[in-house]
């Protein structure tokens, strides 16, 4: 067994920074902090591809369970995306009340009605007090929370929704190309069987077999 090691990319349109952002207590972050795989995405609740990002981010948290980590920090964007800050509210008032996560997919899911009688029939949905909620928001009690994600943003180059930072903790060298590869490809689009298996794969590979049939496979040597 070789000695554990931690890979880190960050993606967003080649950006050069490679450094994962050190978690904060406040970080909103699903999985164990201590998976061979942690994803970290700064997203807007408005953007069509952070919407896409988070298909996929789901169907990866399937697939591998306690093997990812996922932590979303906010990118409201709202130069481009106007109601999305109010959305980033909406979850936070959510978080305050232990339903971030519960709130965070239904806003992804429901990107076209972020309208502010949506996010009040949301909250009703989850069973939140909803005179704490409406209190939140009106007193944009969670601005300062959501400050704090964008300035870290700045630190760490971010400029777009969605921006990833992907860190992976594997042992020794078996399968580490292929899966570096799955996870790029799969966290940027969604694209076709043949595309996938064709750019996942390694110069030297059958690129049919770069792709396990189950992603949690790659992670077999993980610690």
């Amino acid at each position: 067994m070789g000695t554990a090691q931690t890979y880190t990319t960050q993606v967003q349109n080649l950006n050069t920074m490679d450094v994962m952002p050190t978690l904060r207590d406040i970080d909103h972050s699903q999985g164990p902090l201590s998976a061979a795989l942690s994803i970290m995405t700064y997203g807007s609740y408005q953007c069509p591809q952070a919407g896409q990002a988070h298909k996929t981010t789901q169907e990866l948290r399937e697939a591998l369970g306690d093997q990812l980590c996922l932590i979303f920090r906010h990118f409201p964007w709202p130069e481009k995306y106007p109601q999305a800050q109010t959305a980033a509210e909406t979850a936070e008032a959510a978080g305050s009340q232990g339903k971030f996560w519960e709130m965070h997919n239904k806003l992804f899911d429901n990107q076209s009605a972020l309208d502010e009688a949506s996010l009040v029939k949301y909250a009703s949905e989850l069973g939140l007090e909803m005179s704490s909620f409406l209190h939140d928001i009106s007193q944009n009690v969670h601005t300062p929370r959501i400050r704090s994600d964008i300035e870290s943003a700045a630190d760490y180059g971010v400029e777009e929704s969605p921006t990833f930072f992907i860190s992976v903790r594997h042992k020794g060298n078996s399968n580490l190309v292929s899966l570096v590869r799955q996870i790029l490809v799969a966290t940027l689009a969604h694209s076709s069987e043949e595309s996938l298996r064709t750019l996942a794969a390694t110069p030297e590979d059958d690129p049919t077999d770069a792709l396990t049939d189950d992603p949690a496979d790659a992670f077999e040597d993980s610690p």
